[in-house]
């Protein structure tokens, strides 16, 4: 299937919203989701497999407990959405130091976020993991030869600098599976607000009558 970049952000925002995140968040992985398939990765995967992980936790378990030293979550495993977002707001802090993450599931979606810092800081980002060595300057992004995406719980190093290599072309629309588009539908669906017994009659229109 084809669908406009739009349509990702959207049902990816819904999605993530339906998944229990806040709005904040679910914006956040609205652009990560769309970003990745700007670049020719299959955002739409990764999303839908990290919200089929993180269903039913707490999020709190899966945030960063410090920002110093190794980042951990309370549950042993980062969610890379959460983690992104606080990764955003300590971009200054890749200026003295490299940032590690211990364990973080789905770590390709780690890549947006540190696109937006290397943006906020004018310069390059690397990010790396075993199998894995990603550079981006917030536009683009290039993967080293023979990289592997299939991570799915990895620790990972996030530092200033590195150089940009060979970069693929901007794709203007995704091509997600059909089973993860489905996915990511019925999680949007817990965003609608169940019908009540006065939304039923009004939506029924002229087939309700008020005549006694």
């Amino acid at each position: 299937m084809s669908v406009s970049l739009n349509e990702v952000e959207a049902i990816a925002k819904k999605a993530t919203r339906g998944a229990g995140y806040s709005w904040g968040m679910a914006e956040e992985a609205g652009r990560a989701t769309r970003w990745l398939c700007a670049q020719g990765f299959d955002g739409c995967a990764s999303l839908a497999a990290l919200l089929g992980r993180t269903e039913g936790a707490e999020l709190a378990n899966l945030t960063p407990r410090a920002f110093t030293g190794e980042w951990d979550a309370p549950s042993g495993a980062l969610c890379p959405i959460l983690a992104g977002a606080a990764l955003s707001d300590c971009a200054a802090r890749l200026k003295q130091a490299e940032i590690q993450m211990v364990t973080v599931v789905e770590p390709i979606m780690i890549l947006p976020f540190a696109a937006t810092t290397a943006r906020q800081l004018g310069t390059t980002i690397n990010v790396e993991w075993p199998g894995l060595s990603a550079t981006t300057n917030g536009a683009e992004i290039s993967v080293s030869d023979g990289a592997s995406m299939a991570a799915t719980k990895v620790g990972l190093k996030i530092r200033e600098g590195g150089a940009l290599g060979r970069t693929a072309p901007r794709q203007t629309r995704a091509a997600p599976q059909a089973a993860d588009w489905d996915r990511l539908q019925l999680f949007a669906s817990r965003t609608h607000a169940p019908a009540t017994e006065e939304s039923r009659i009004l939506g029924a229109g002229g087939d309700v009558s008020d005549n006694d």
